[in-house]
């Protein structure tokens, strides 16, 4: 603001203070009750500012009110008023309690992060059984719906479509276990065959042994031994839930699937407002329709892998190609670790099957191109017409719901990203860029 010297009483104020004489009606400082012959004072020269919006100094029987740059005068005010109005401050001129507002903000939605994440980790017992059977559920609710239209009580249907999906789970586990077992029971021997097949690295291994020596390593191929077969108990007993979370499994699923409609219904009624019931009645519209097209297309996919996979083992003549096909269309289930790990089953079957190591990586070459076809081609064509997921938000998802969960958490990884990604669709919705008008 510009000083300017309305009267020439304010010459008493020494000359490095800027001064004018003006009605206090003209200060945007709001609230404020200043007599009509106070003095003005602009610039950051002033000394004994107390306060952020203005400071009353006594001069000479007179009153100096410090004005901040940000302070405005009004060249119409009226006369006769003590207390000035206040003009709209602009977004530039928001004061930094504001800042320190939003950092506070953010600092309590992580800790409200932390604290769920770290409520979900310790009370996986009870969140994951409930959470896989919501997902699962919803997943499977439009099939009770087609049993409803043939006159099957939703209950009824509920039954039995929990009763298909188990048998058809039970049989996949069988063609699994069978080879697992008979596997199993003949690790010593296997792991003499294998030793044997890896007898064609002695050469490279000898010369990275000298090549260790030479550098000053330590010598730790030389006691080199295949690892045991300790973990085998432990990580089965990893992978089977308890009996009490199977049973609060099946349980909820039933129950979800038989009330899903009367739980629909008072979700949407909870909200009083019209708008709000509308947005919530598309948001699970979409979560049934996505993750039922989901559910099926990816088994659909998955058998397909699995019965390609079971044809290219017996091609090359490795035993049990139907336990190996089953495992692998249970493995695609989970991204990106499934079918790495089926790679590694395929590799070391196919060694040790197989009457040299050329003959054993061809079924692993194979399903390497199987799964790159499925992966890159397949499954975004199928799927991503109706849903498209990034590459890393998929990875993501994967590494943190495994951290989690489990193998467990590494199945829903993929249908809770798409949960996620729907309610943000909705709740947070992007604007479409609009052409301007000609």
């Amino acid at each position: 603001m510009p000083s300017q010297r309305v009267s020439p009483s304010a010459g008493s104020v020494p000359n490095h203070r800027k001064t004018a004489i003006v009605n206090p009606w003209q200060l945007t400082t709001s609230r404020r009750n200043l007599s009509p012959g106070c003095l003005v004072v602009t610039g950051s020269s002033t000394r004994g500012a107390v306060s952020r919006r203005s400071c009353c100094l006594s001069s000479r029987g007179r009153l100096l009110v410090r004005a901040f740059p940000s302070e405005r005068l009004l060249g119409n005010a009226p006369q006769g008023h003590s207390e000035g109005t206040p003009l709209p401050d602009s977004k530039a001129e928001l004061p930094p309690v504001i800042r320190r507002a939003e950092l506070v903000a953010f600092a309590l939605v992580a800790l409200l992060v932390i604290v769920v994440v770290a409520v979900l980790y310790l009370a996986r017992a009870f969140f994951l059984p409930i959470t896989m059977a919501f997902i699962i559920g919803t997943m499977l609710s439009p099939a009770a719906s087609l049993l409803e239209r043939y006159r099957i009580p939703r209950p009824l249907g509920a039954v039995l479509i929990v009763l298909a999906v188990g048998a058809a789970v039970t049989f996949m586990v069988g063609l699994i276990a069978s080879p697992v077992m008979e596997w199993s029971s003949r690790l010593p021997e296997l792991g003499a065959i294998l030793r044997d097949k890896l007898h064609v690295f002695d050469r490279p291994l000898a010369l990275w042994q000298e090549l260790q020596s030479m550098v000053g390593g330590s010598d730790t191929l030389a006691t080199f031994q295949l690892p045991k077969f300790e973990w085998v108990q432990p990580t089965l007993e990893f992978l089977s839930p308890t009996f009490t979370e199977f049973l609060l499994f099946i349980a909820t699923l039933i129950l979800f699937i038989a009330s899903w409609k009367d739980l629909r219904r008072a979700l949407v009624m909870t909200f009083s407002e019209r708008q709000a019931r509308l947005r919530t009645l598309r948001i699970l519209n979409e979560l049934e329709v996505h993750l039922g097209n989901y559910l099926l297309t990816v088994t659909m996919i998955n058998i397909g892998v699995g019965i390609l996979t079971g044809a290219i083992c017996a091609v090359a003549g490795m035993p049990n190609p139907a336990g190996l096909g089953a495992l692998a269309a249970a493995l695609n289930f989970v991204p990106i670790i499934g079918p790495v790990a089926m790679f590694v089953v395929l590799v070391a079957v196919g060694i040790i099957a197989s009457p040299t190591i050329g003959a054993g990586l061809i079924a692993p070459a194979c399903f390497t191109v199987l799964t790159f076809m499925e992966g890159h081609f397949v499954t975004p064509t199928i799927v991503g017409r109706r849903l498209s997921l990034n590459a890393l938000a998929v990875f993501l998802a994967l590494a943190f719901w495994t951290w989690l969960w489990g193998p467990m958490g590494a199945f829903l990884s993929s249908p809770l990203l798409i949960v996620g990604l729907i309610v943000k669709e909705h709740l947070m919705p992007v604007n479409s860029p609009q052409l301007p008008e000609e």
